[in-house]
């Protein structure tokens, strides 16, 4: 079954192709510090036989949180909290990622300037951001580097920087929303500099041997946004530094989505064909059918079930069990979940 199957990542091995991705559950103190919430969520689709788990959003600065109880990586006190779900997704023969961020315009953290490429609000009930200086932009960078450093010392090994969704960086990508006339707006190299600076900065903390991936919205579902297309070619354009891409839509700006099951695979498939790049697919899949459906098509190489997981931690194992295939979890789980000791 092609959805249990390894999958082989620079110097990694995932037990299956089963992922969490990254789903903000504003669960952190207003120090950015991982609490027991983090420890027993994260913990407990470890348990349930995820092969690649994404820590939510991570912040890289205060003033890029996406709420005051978004988790950070700031800081070195930070590090501990976040290094404790590490290893216990790692004895659990899960590989732990992280996902780094910086919200940018849609940043709600109280009493920080909130910063973008230009000073465009998100929508009326957002305030309007501060065109970034040169120096503020040179300033976030670093602060991308730093925090991938921290990502490595709390034990994690996979780094995903968040290139999606409205926040920082696809800001920066959209030509809806970067209105800059320097280096880093205008054309596509333009304003695909800032990402190629913050991959940069944070291959230099990162190690080589472990993947780095890249979040992105493939379409802004509006006319003269992004489209797959583009998108593909902004990718190829930082193909070098990147080892995989989380595909997903939207966020950049207020647009008329309808989403349905597997809505964003096809962006997937046109990435992944188009760049030659590892993908994951997200977006509405919920189902072992539909993950087999995407992975034995080639239309991406992981999946990502950030609801179906929410609902159900155990839902790797329990298709293990229904499929009567190498189990993997805990034995009293099998004993009492297994349709065989029923009774």
């Amino acid at each position: 079954m092609r959805m249990l199957d390894e999958f082989a990542i620079k110097g990694l091995t995932l037990k299956n192709r089963v992922v969490l991705p990254p789903m903000d559950t504003y669960s952190a103190g207003e120090d950015g510090r991982a609490t027991p919430f983090h420890l027993v969520h994260y913990g407990s689709r470890a348990l349930g036989g995820a092969g690649l788990i994404i820590l939510e959003a991570t912040a890289v600065t205060p003033k890029g949180r996406i709420t005051d109880s978004c988790l950070g990586l700031w800081e070195e006190e930070q590090i501990p909290g976040l290094r404790e779900i590490a290893d216990f997704l790692t004895s659990q023969g899960t590989v732990p990622g992280i996902q780094l961020n910086h919200a940018g315009r849609k940043s709600q953290a109280k009493g920080a300037p909130i910063l973008a490429p230009s000073p465009l609000a998100f929508s009326e009930e957002y305030r309007v951001p501060a065109e970034m200086t040169l120096e503020e932009i040179r300033e976030a960078v670093g602060q991308f580097g730093e925090a991938a450093r921290r990502a490595r010392e709390a034990g994690f090994r996979f780094l995903e920087v968040h290139g999606a969704h409205g926040y920082l960086i696809s800001t920066f990508l959209s030509p809806l929303t970067n209105k800059r006339e320097d280096a880093y707006g205008g054309s596509r190299e333009n304003r695909s500099r800032f990402l190629r600076e913050v991959l940069l900065e944070v291959r230099k903390h990162w190690p080589e041997e472990l993947p780095l991936g890249l979040r992105v919205s493939a379409s802004d579902y509006l006319e003269g946004g992004m489209t797959p297309e583009e998108m593909t070619e902004i990718l190829l354009g930082v193909r070098e530094l990147l080892d995989v891409v989380h595909v997903s839509s939207g966020g950049v700006a207020l647009a008329p989505i309808r989403p349905y099951p597997g809505y964003q695979v096809g962006f997937a498939q046109t990435i992944r064909e188009g760049t030659g790049l590892p993908v994951i697919a997200v977006g509405l899949i919920t189902t072992w059918q539909m993950a087999e459906e995407i992975l034995m098509n080639s239309r991406a190489d992981l999946v990502a079930l950030g609801r179906e997981l929410f609902r159900n931690p155990n839902f790797t194992l329990q298709v293990q069990m229904e499929k009567d295939l190498p189990y993997t979890g805990p034995e009293a789980w099998y004993e009492a979940f297994s349709r065989k000791n029923k009774r």
